[in-house]
This record gives structure tokens, C-alpha cells and sequence, in this order.
């Protein structure tokens, strides 16, 4: 195959890009790679991406981006650009990935479950609760702090506006997201309609630079807000100076974002706060240019955490014990639970309590609530001559109705409580006379619900509402039996149908790198996999039947396994809703309590195994 020579359909994607467009970026990101690429070695040995998948090279002239087996591997590069920093021809390979990115995207090959959260997140920081624009009279310069340090530091936010206001009286305040996350993911024109609409809101109104505190940030406003200049609040805290701190004798070690890699001047500003405090800075061998990702870089972790915490397991053997201090959230997040680590303005705010562990840092759900109480303190104190919350929405259709049809739900619910309230049907919802009516229909009842539950994971209908309506009436003996076989039998049905009648359909379905990972992890450990991941929810159940027909683990391992590892959950659920009834009339009786401590017990394998897993320093066998 020649690279000249990439299919390329001619659809257009939902997102309105134009293929021909992103093909050809991709093409020539990787002809650049694969003319320039020596293989000299050299970013394999800093990369263990590289070393799973090949030299740049060799990834840019095997590359075809119809097959199936490519779709999930530019997902699995951090983009962090370490292998850029080392080449010593130049190339800059993050760039080939990501233009690879582009096209899954434009396939409609990259709408990975894993990264709905992040996508949410995103979402909801562009959004007109959470974003507020503040430009006083002859503005020319915003704040723009980010999304995560509004909502974990709220307070060293406001006071390091305050401080900035002092150089800048007439500064304004921006808060809202910079798209990185889209911006990564291959989200190529949603992410340049939501920035360059900001962009274009803030030019308009007479703003030219951009002071930020993420270096996620920087980097975005660098390479695509043409007009606007782009400068971290270190530097601007660096040269203007701060007010005299109390000297500390601690040595730290200083972890530079790979965002801003090769910002020399970020890098100088942070090391020069530090030391102001009298603290001793020692390098790690991976520092400035050369440093290495904390692992959440291109949101691997996502989809493949094992590899993302390689990246932070290196950062802790560098560190040797020596807190770091670092200038991104996110990266101090990450990183904190790894090895020490602080954020700068921790440790310029709160020195003494940064350097004991104890800074006031917040956690979400609270992080929300933070952001919108700085967003109403930002109101209150900055006379605006312009001001908005952000109601721009790139590519989407408002939804209509959305309140009204909660509502009418809501009525509907009600409405039924009333008849059955009204019209004397409690009486029938005695569990007894329930089960008497069941029994009417003597094996007709059981042989019916059975087959439902069989047919409910083949057509990928969830199964707990049938597993409570089991337990309610056939009770919790009889209910278990009847649902732990059909729930076995389902679960085959969908196997065999993959594995023999339908695998093109079930392989469209099955796109995200983590069902290939269940493929090797299938042909390393064979039916270890199964009973882990029926123990250990970390897949959809319904779409794990079928996923587990395209490996090769025999039939009747499958099975039995399968049956053996489902029957505590079906158990515990079973036993919890045989007595349902009792409780909904205000009667708890001992199978109530035993179900629900079963049902918690169950819940809790999954964290159990977390632990374990981490104190043993052992990896999932996926």
C-alpha cells in the first residue's frame, strides 16, 4: 500500500468535516514521518507505545486506516510529544496520531464509551451555568484560569486574580473550557467551532492577551488563537514579583506538563517561584523539554490504564522520594496518588501546609459547587462593561421538550400511584397473592419469564429489572433458579450468535480498544477472563456476551464459568427483591436486610480488588 493511495469515502461526517480535507492532512503527516523517520531507535527507548506498536516509521508506512485492527491504536498514544523532543530529525510523530485521530473520528470509528465522562466534563465547563465573561472598560488582557483549578482551588484562583489585578487593574476574567478535550480526541471541528467562537468573542471586544494557569490551556491558545498572545501566570508572577514568604530549607524536585515541553520560559518562571520560598530544586532526568507525561496524557487512561500508570510509576522512580511540585492540576491529581505532588500555587499560597501534604485541595462533586460560587464571586466584584455566559453550542440541535417530558413523567408516576391508591389494587400486590396468582398459571409462569430473561441479553434489554421482578414472584429460592439458568442461557445465546451467525454485525459494535483487549487477554489467560470480568464489572454485560463469541475461549467454558461467577450477584439481588413488596408497604424483614448486605458485598469486590490490585503493584489480566 502506498500512501498516496488511502481509501477515502466521500460521506461527509456528522460533524460537517470534509473528508478529502482530513485525508489529505493525514497523508502528509504520514509521508513526513515515514521520508524523515531514520529509525534510529531513539523515541522507542523513552516510549513504551512505541515499543508495543513499531518505529514511527514503520506505524506511518503500515497505516490503513479501513482496517479494523488500526482504529484503536492512535488512542493509545499520550501525545505528549517526548518522542518529538528526542528525534533528532525533527518529526514530530503526536502530530501523525492525531491526524489519525481525525479520521476515526470522521469514520465514526471513535465514539468510545471510555470517554464519555471526559466528554461530559467538557460539556458541562462550556456551558451557560458554568461559564462567565467578565471584560471591564479598557480591557485588554483576561484571566483565564481553566476548568480545574476554579473547582478544586477556588480560592488561590480568586487571590491570584486579586494579585494579577494589582499589574493589570484593568484585567478581566474568562471562565470557561479551551476545548483541549475534544481538541485530542480527534473532535477536530467541534473543537475549532467552540474555540475560535470564544476567540472571535474576545477579539471583538478589544481583548489581545490571554494569561492562563493550565498548561493544557497555553498550549491551545498558542496554536490556535491567532491574534491573541498567550503567557502563563507564573511568568507574569516571576517577573512582577511577590510578596516577601517565609524561606523553607526542603528539597523538591520540579515535574514540567508535557503541554508546555517546550516552553522554556514557563519552565524558568516556576523553578524561579520555588526557590524564592528557599527551596532547593533537584532535576529528574526527564525534565523541561525532555519530561515525561504523568500518564493522562491523550487520555489513554481511558482506555488503557495499565499503560497510563507506567507513565506515573516512572515519574515516582525519578522523584526518589522528593515531593514535586508541578504547575498543571491535572498532573497533580494524577501524579498525588502516585508520589507526592503539589501544585504550585499550593505551595505559594499554603507553603507550610504544601510541604506537610495537607493543602486544602477539593474533590468532586464539591469541585461543581466551587466553580459556580467563583463564578458569583467574579460577579460581584468585577465592573463588567461586557459580560455573557457562554450559550453557544457547536453542531447541536437544542433539544426541545426536555423539561416538559421529565414532567409529564413525572405526572404519569404520580397518576399511577393514585389509581392503585384509589382503587383498591393494593390488595393484589400482596406478595402472597401474587405468587398464588403465578401458581395459577402453573409452569406456563416460569417456562415465560425464563424465555423473556433468555432473549433479554441477545437483544441487549437490561437484565436487573427482570432480576427483581424474578425475585418478587417466585421468591427467593425458586426466583434464583429460574433466573440464574435463563441468565446463563442468555448469555449463550449471544455468545453463539457471534461467533456464528452475526460477527460482522457484532464487530461494527465492538470498537473500542478495550474489547481488543479482551481478545488478548482471552488468548493469555482463557477463561480466567470470563469470571473476571463477570466478578469485576469493567464492560456492558449484554455487549460482553457477544464480545466473548469473537474470542477464542471454548463454549463450555464460557458456560460454566459464566453460570459460577453470575450466581452471588443473582443471589444477592434475588433475596433483596423477593421482599420488596414488604418494604414498599413499611414492612423490613431479615431477607430485605440480608439482600441488601449480599447486594453490598457484591458491590464492594470491585474496590476490594482495586486495592489489592495496587498494594500488590499487580496488573488486570485485560
Amino acid at each position: 500500500m502506498t500512501l498516496e493511495n488511502i481509501h477515502v469515502t466521500t460521506e461527509t461526517s456528522e460533524s460537517g468535516s470534509d473528508p478529502q480535507d482530513v485525508a489529505t492532512s493525514l497523508q502528509t503527516e504520514l509521508k513526513n514521518v515515514s521520508e524523515k523517520c531514520t529509525r534510529c531507535e531513539l523515541c522507542q527507548k523513552e516510549c513504551e507505545f512505541l515499543r508495543k506498536h513499531g518505529k514511527p516509521k514503520e506505524i506511518a508506512e503500515a497505516y490503513d486506516p479501513s482496517e479494523k485492527v488500526y482504529q484503536g491504536m492512535p488512542f493509545e498514544c499520550s501525545l505528549c510529544g517526548l518522542c518529538a523532543s528526542v528525534c533528532p530529525e525533527k518529526i514530530d510523530p503526536p502530530a501523525m496520531f492525531l491526524e489519525m485521530r481525525h479520521e476515526r473520528v470522521r469514520r465514526s470509528q471513535a465514539d468510545y464509551p471510555e470517554h464519555k465522562g471526559m466528554l461530559a466534563y467538557e460539556k458541562r465547563g462550556t456551558s451557560k451555568r458554568y461559564t462567565y465573561y467578565a471584560i471591564p472598560s479598557g480591557c485588554d488582557t483576561v484571566f483565564f484560569p481553566g476548568c480545574n483549578l476554579p473547582g478544586s482551588r477556588p480560592n488561590k484562583t480568586f487571590k491570584l486574580y486579586e494579585l494579577l489585578k494589582k499589574g493589570i487593574p484593568a484585567l478581566g476574567v474568562v471562565l470557561d473550557c479551551c476545548m483541549k478535550i475534544s481538541h485530542d480526541l480527534g473532535r477536530k471541528e467541534h473543537f475549532s467551532a467552540m474555540f475560535q467562537e470564544m476567540r472571535s468573542f474576545l477579539e471583538d471586544n478589544g481583548v489581545r492577551h490571554i494569561i492562563v494557569a493550565c498548561p493544557n490551556c497555553h498550549r491551545i491558545f498558542k496554536e490556535h488563537g491567532d491574534g491573541l498572545s498567550v503567557k502563563t501566570v507564573y511568568e507574569v508572577l516571576s517577573e512582577n514579583g511577590l510578596p516577601q514568604a517565609e524561606q523553607f530549607k526542603d528539597i523538591v524536585t520540579i515535574h514540567d506538563p508535557c503541554a508546555v515541553r517546550f516552553e522554556a520560559p514557563a519552565h524558568s518562571a516556576v523553578r524561579s517561584l520555588v526557590t524564592r520560598l528557599g527551596l532547593t530544586t533537584e532535576e529528574m532526568p526527564h525534565h523541561r523539554e525532555k519530561t515525561l507525561c504523568c500518564g493522562e496524557g491523550g487520555f489513554v487512561g481511558c482506555i488503557l490504564p495499565d499503560l497510563s500508570k507506567r507513565w506515573g510509576a516512572a515519574r515516582k522512580e525519578e522523584a526518589n522520594g522528593r515531593r514535586m511540585i508541578t504547575y498543571c492540576a491535572g498532573c497533580t491529581n494524577h501524579l498525588n496518588g502516585i508520589t507526592p505532588t503539589s501544585h504550585v500555587l499550593d505551595l505559594l499560597f499554603e507553603p507550610k501546609a504544601t510541604l506537610a501534604g495537607k493543602a486544602k485541595v477539593s474533590r468532586a462533586p464539591i469541585t461543581y459547587l466551587n466553580r459556580l460560587r467563583l463564578k458569583s464571586q467574579f460577579k460581584k466584584l468585577i465592573d463588567a462593561k461586557v459580560n455573557r455566559e457562554r450559550t453557544f453550542k457547536a453542531g447541536e440541535e437544542t433539544k426541545k421538550g426536555g423539561v416538559a417530558k421529565r414532567l409529564a413523567f413525572l405526572f404519569a408516576i404520580l397518576a399511577v400511584i393514585l389509581v392503585v391508591r384509589f382503587t383498591g389494587v393494593t390488595q393484589y400486590l400482596q406478595q402472597e397473592t401474587l405468587r398464588q396468582w403465578i401458581q395459577g398459571y402453573g409452569v406456563l409462569a416460569p417456562v415465560i419469564y425464563m424465555l423473556i430473561y433468555t432473549l433479554a441479553p441477545a437483544l441487549l434489554l437490561p437484565g436487573l429489572p427482570i432480576t427483581i421482578v424474578g425475585g418478587i414472584l417466585f421468591g427467593p429460592f425458586w426466583g434464583v433458579i429460574y433466573t440464574i439458568t435463563s441468565a446463563t442461557l442468555g448469555a449463550c445465546v449471544a455468545f453463539l450468535v457471534a461467533r456464528y451467525i452475526a460477527r460482522d454485525w457484532v464487530e461494527g459494535k465492538l470498537i473500542s480498544p478495550r474489547w481488543q483487549r479482551l481478545d488478548e487477554g482471552v488468548r493469555n489467560h482463557g477463561w480466567k477472563v470470563v469470571a473476571f470480568t463477570r466478578l469485576i464489572p469493567l464492560f456492558p454485560f449484554n455487549l460482553l456476551n457477544y464480545a466473548f463469541g469473537l474470542t477464542k475461549v471454548k463454549f463450555i467454558h464460557y458456560a460454566v464459568t459464566t453460570f459460577i461467577c453470575m450466581l452471588p450477584a443473582c443471589i444477592a439481588f434475588i433475596v433483596f427483591s423477593s421482599s420488596l413488596l414488604d418494604v414498599i408497604r413499611g414492612k423490613i424483614s431479615p431477607a430485605f436486610i440480608a439482600g441488601l448486605g449480599l447486594i453490598i458485598l457484591v458491590s464492594v469486590i470491585p474496590l476490594f480488588y482495586r486495592r489489592y490490585k495496587s498494594k500488590k503493584g499487580i496488573s488486570d489480566p485485560l
